[in-house]
């Protein structure tokens, strides 16, 4: 054997030993410690000034034991010591995928970011806010960790903040806004992929290793085809009820990406952010860039838990009045579509007080004139009355309403224009598109330049001159139809900027607007939920899942969506689609926030009677609905029937859905199903609501205790003559 052979052979000890030794050098001279009431996120300052994130679980009753958790691991080298990395960074050590690269200003790629100081704030408002300093010890690049707790809600919110100085711009190649690291025997992955009219399909797989990324580069309409929100189970047997869960996702209306890597040692690195995708951003000097917010909680007790922690954060800290009431509505569309008149329209306010809901929204189809909104195929961007069809304009609308007695609210494509309008013929730099190429169209339209100031301000002033002028209008609906073709921006001097900039142009609009107009109703629709994040949601009061609106269908999504999203922002609406009795979609609709858009003119004397007594009957729960916390039951992917409940603060009341989604003649519920979230020593009064007149009941004046129901529980006797079943459980004193 030779020499060179020899040192080949024990060229992997000398290597093991050394990393070894490195690893036995680096102690921990500082933890940071952030909690929530069951939740604990801690992170470890190493001695060469590294930052680790080493635990992620249930929070320990002596915060001093945390000291010990790495100590319990022994597992396979870690030859760079960067494995839990915090924040990984890439170009010096690191064989991992990285949460940040950048290429500085004399076109170096290596970044080694160390502890510099860490900054802990725990405010009277239930939060605890820790920023970690750290700096490249080489060139003056700076980045701030920035951790959120929120103590009752159990969620962690991540960002970082990125500013060098340099003496010339520096390229940020990947700039994720949190890097998770998570320890367990096994880890299973829910995601959703979909597309219009399809929205949120889960899909669960073991994760392997290698990278698993969830990403989009849609530019608009990011959520179409894959969402940011996703769940990790990390027990082989993980559910509604048991289970270690992490649920997650990014507040960013933009490109965004997820990456999933099981790591040599069969740990878990979670880094989600921005797409780099076409984004390689260069960032000036003394600039500073701040991430989106990556949201996510870990429960121990299985998903439901998880989407009550999200739930209630929302409500508290996102949503606009989440915690406020909702308007029921009556919208125009499915009855008139783009063929309308100022006396149609009077008529249909008519109808919205008949019903017996709050609000008149009045859809696409009521702005244009050179180039009349009658089809989508023109007028996006001219945001004037049509003379022909609204002779008197809007205010004449919102007056009429006011003397009838409901509101009015009115539709908004506002990001968008169409390219046979006055707007593109005047101002053709303002669009996203490619001057050299032939222009590609989706839905007949293109995309505004919102990361232009001068667009952004057109896109404000067209909603507050709307507004100014009519100020008596009470909801919008904001809608934003296309993607991003030829993507090109004539007013960026770098083509990288342009995503991420469209995106905070969008964000600077919504922001300037909220700060004007702070408690106006307004719905997110994105040709259906092509943008359901609560980056957008941060500024709209409710979300539109989809436009498709069968009933059969909306179930499966409202179920989905409702891991993530509270029922006061679903915005449900029973319309003409589908093929089911008028009763299951008024049923499935009131699992959110519930509103129709239906020709009142084409239902049958019963049919209308039923959908009055529907509102009212609405109205007495829809408080439980949108305040209340949701325990879901049966997942109808699993079973041949959906049941869930929301149940109020002090579990005095609740409201149970059940349908059927598996339709033959034999099949019904054999089994009561079980209740979860009661007061085991009340009493509850149970009775079936919203009832045609001759539909059988489930039970006369039955009482059953919180016991009984979360033990045997109650048989909704779903069959194929009893395809949706709601009911009201009262305490009885």
């Amino acid at each position: 054997m030779t020499k060179f052979m020899l040192l080949f052979l024990l060229l992997p000890i000398f290597f093991d030993s050394s990393a070894q030794q490195t690893q036995l050098q680096l102690k921990t001279t500082k933890n940071i410690i952030l909690e929530t009431a069951d939740i604990a996120l801690v992170l470890n300052v190493e001695e060469n000034k590294d930052v680790n994130m080493v635990y992620l679980g249930n929070k320990l009753s002596k915060s001093d034991e945390y000291t010990q958790v790495t100590k319990q691991y022994k597992q396979a080298n870690d030859y760079t010591s960067m494995y839990q990395s915090a924040y990984a960074a890439s170009g010096t050590r690191s064989l991992l995928e990285p949460a940040i690269s950048v290429e500085h200003a004399d076109g170096n790629q290596s970044l080694d970011l160390k502890y510099i100081d860490h900054k802990n704030d725990i405010s009277t408002a239930g939060k605890q806010h820790v920023t970690i300093f750290m700096k490249d010890e080489v060139y003056p690049f700076y980045v701030e960790l920035h951790y959120q707790a929120n103590y009752q809600d159990n969620i962690f919110e991540q960002w970082t903040v990125i500013r060098h100085e340099e003496k010339k711009n520096v390229k940020l190649t990947k700039f994720a806004s949190a890097n998770l690291n998570l320890k367990s025997d096994d880890f299973y992955l829910r995601s959703y992929h979909g597309d219009w009219i399809a929205e949120m399909q889960p899909e669960t797989e073991r994760l392997t290793h290698g990278i698993k990324t969830l990403d989009s580069k849609l530019g608009t309409r990011t959520n179409l085809l894959m969402s940011s929100y996703f769940a990790i189970g990390m027990d082989k047997t993980w559910n509604e009820t048991q289970g270690t869960v992490l649920l997650g996702g990014l507040d960013w209306s933009g490109n965004f990406r997820i990456d999933f890597e099981k790591d040599p040692q069969d740990n878990l690195r979670v880094i989600a952010g921005i797409n780099n995708y076409a984004s390689h951003y260069a960032l000036k000097p003394k600039t500073a860039f701040t991430t989106p917010k990556f949201t996510y909680t870990l429960s121990t007790k299985g998903i439901g838990e998880g989407s009550r922690n999200f739930h209630r954060w929302a409500k508290n800290n996102r949503l606009v009045d989440g915690n406020g009431e909702r308007l029921t509505l009556l919208n125009n569309w499915e009855s008139t579509y783009f063929d309308f008149d100022e006396k149609k329209i009077f008529h249909l306010l008519e109808n919205t007080k008949k019903l017996g809901v709050d609000l008149f929204l009045l859809d696409d189809g009521w702005f244009g004139n050179k180039y009349p909104r009658n089809a989508d195929t023109s007028a996006l961007g001219d945001w004037n009355e049509n003379k022909k069809k609204l002779p008197n304009g809007i205010a004449s609308i919102t007056k009429e309403a006011d003397k009838v007695g409901v509101k009015f609210g009115i539709w908004v494509e506002p990001e968008m224009i169409s390219p046979k309008s006055e707007l593109y013929e005047k101002k053709p730099n303002w669009v996203v598109k490619q001057t050299n190429r032939p222009e590609y169209y989706f839905r007949n339209q293109l995309v505004l330049d919102l990361s232009n100031p001068e667009v952004q301000d057109f896109v404000f002033n067209t909603l507050d001159q709307l507004l100014q002028k009519n100020p008596s209008l009470a909801y919008i609906k904001w809608d934003c139809n296309a993607v991003i073709y030829n993507a090109y921006s004539s007013f960026q001097s770098d083509q990288n900027n342009f995503y991420v900039d469209y995106t905070l142009g969008l964000y600077k609009i919504l922001e300037r607007f909220r700060a004007k107009y702070p408690k106006l109703p307004m719905m997110l629709c994105s040709g259906g939920g092509g943008r359901i994040d609560y980056g957008a949601l941060n500024y709209f009061s409710e979300y539109w899942p989809s436009d498709n609106t069968d009933p059969y269908d909306r179930i499966f999504m409202q179920y989905e969506n409702s891991l993530f999203f509270p029922a006061i922002g679903s915005a449900n609406h029973v319309t003409t689609f589908g093929k089911q009795d008028l009763k299951f979609k008024i049923d499935v609709a009131m699992m959110g926030k519930m509103g129709f858009d239906l020709n009142l003119e084409e239902l049958r004397p019963e049919e209308l009677s039923f959908a009055q007594k529907a509102v009212k009957t609405y109205d007495n729960i829809k408080d439980i609905v949108w305040h209340g916390d949701l325990y879901r039951f049966s997942n109808p992917r699993e079973n041949n029937y959906a049941s869930l409940a929301y149940i109020n603060s002090d579990k005095s009341k609740a409201v149970m859905f059940n349908y059927l989604t598996f339709y033959n003649h034999v099949f019904k519920t054999t089994k009561p199903i079980k209740w979860q979230g009661l007061d085991p020593n009340k009493s509850y009064k149970v009775q079936e609501i919203n009832l045609n007149k001759d539909d059988k009941t489930i039970a006369e004046n039955l009482i059953l205790s919180g016991d009984f129901l979360m033990n045997i529980g109650l048989n909704p006797v779903l069959e194929n003559n009893r395809r949706s079943v709601v009911i009201l459980l009262t305490a009885t004193p």
